[in-house]
C-alpha cells in the first residue's frame, strides 16, 4: 500500500488543498489519501482557530466528494502539541508494511529545519511530495546539509501552482470580498449559512 498524508489546519479547506490533494493522488498513484486535521497547531498558538468541530465538518464536506481521500484522527485523538514528527511516527507504527507519503507545500519544506525533531520526521516516512511555490526559492543543497537524505525523498509534483491560502479566504470574507470561485461549493454554502470568518 502507499498511502499519502496531507496534514494542516483547513480553515477553512478550499480548492487549493484540492487541487493538490487530487495532484498527489494521481501523480503518485497512491492508494489512498488521508487529510490530517491539526486541531491545535503547534506554529499558530497566538492565533485565532475556528473550533475544531466546525472545521471536520467542512472537512467531510469536500472528502465525501473524492474517492480515495479520507479523514485521519491520529491529532485528534491524542493530546497537544501535534507535531509532525509525532504524527508520523504514530501512523508509520500502525502501517509498518505501507509506503507513506507526506504532503506539503514548497515553503514548509523551506520551514523544514526549523520543524520540531525534522530528523524524526524524515525518518518515519517514506516520500516527502512537494507543491512548488513561485515565490519560494529554496536552497535544496543547504537543506541537505541540515537535513541528510532529505533530497532523496523528494517528489516535486506539477500542476499545484494555483495560489491561494486559508488566511487570504478569511481576510476576503471579513471585508465582503468574492470567494465563491476560490471554494468548494459545498463550503461556500457552510461558510455563508454559518455566516463564519465576518
Amino acid at each position: 500500500m502507499k498511502i499519502g498524508y496531507f496534514g494542516g489546519t483547513f480553515d477553512p479547506p478550499h480548492l487549493g488543498h484540492v487541487i493538490l490533494a487530487t495532484e498527489a493522488f494521481y501523480q503518485l498513484e497512491l492508494d489512498s489519501l488521508w487529510w490530517i486535521l491539526t486541531p491545535f497547531p503547534p506554529h499558530k498558538n497566538k492565533m485565532p482557530i475556528t473550533p475544531v468541530e466546525i472545521r471536520l465538518e467542512m472537512l467531510k464536506l469536500v472528502v465525501d466528494e473524492h474517492p480515495g481521500f479520507d479523514i485521519s484522527l491520529v491529532d485528534l485523538n491524542r493530546d497537544p502539541p501535534h507535531y509532525a514528527a509525532d504524527t508520523v511516527e504514530i501512523l508509520r507504527a500502525e502501517n509498518p508494511s505501507s509506503k507513506l507519503v507526506y504532503l506539503i507545500g514548497e515553503d514548509s519544506l523551506y520551514d523544514l529545519p526549523g520543524w520540531y525533531a525534522p530528523n524524526r520526521f524524515l525518518a518515519n516516512i517514506d516520500q516527502l511530495a512537494v507543491a512548488l511555490r513561485p515565490q519560494i526559492n529554496t536552497d535544496l543543497p543547504e537543506l541537505e546539509r541540515s537535513l541528510p537524505g532529505l533530497r532523496e525523498k523528494i517528489y516535486y509534483l506539477s500542476d499545484t501552482m494555483l495560489q491561494i491560502s486559508s488566511s487570504f479566504i478569511r481576510e476576503r470574507i471579513r471585508n465582503n470580498g468574492p470567494v465563491k470561485h476560490l471554494l468548494h461549493p459545498e463550503i461556500y454554502q457552510y461558510l455563508d449559512e454559518n455566516n463564519l470568518y465576518r
